[in-house]
C-alpha cells in the first residue's frame, strides 16, 4: 500500500507572487478586466479594491500564479497597485 504525505516541503512551501502589468479596461463590483501589457491578453481579476481603479489605468497585480483556462482567463489577485502607464512590459 503506498503511503500518503500530508506534509511534505513541496506540499507546504510557500511559493514567490506571480506579477502582471496591466491596463484596466473594464471596472466591475469585485472585478477587473485588464489587458496584460506583455501579452496583451484580457484577464479577469478577481479583487476586493476593484472599485478603487478607473479604465485606461495601469496596474501591479500580485497573485498566487493560478490561471483559469476560461475565456477571457482568470486570477484572483493579492495585490492590485496602480502604476505609471507604459506601452512594453
Amino acid at each position: 500500500m503506498d503511503s500518503v504525505c500530508n506534509e511534505c516541503s513541496e506540499c507546504t512551501e510557500r511559493r514567490e507572487p506571480v506579477v502582471m502589468r496591466a491596463r484596466v479596461l473594464r471596472v466591475s463590483c469585485c472585478e477587473l478586466l485588464v489587458c496584460d501589457l506583455c501579452g496583451c491578453q484580457e484577464v479577469l481579476v478577481h479583487t476586493n479594491d476593484a472599485c478603487c481603479f478607473c479604465p485606461g489605468e495601469c496596474v501591479c497585480i500580485e497573485y498566487n500564479g493560478a490561471m483559469t483556462m476560461s475565456i477571457p482567463p482568470q486570477i484572483s489577485a493579492d495585490c492590485v497597485k496602480r502604476i505609471p502607464c507604459v506601452t512594453t512590459c
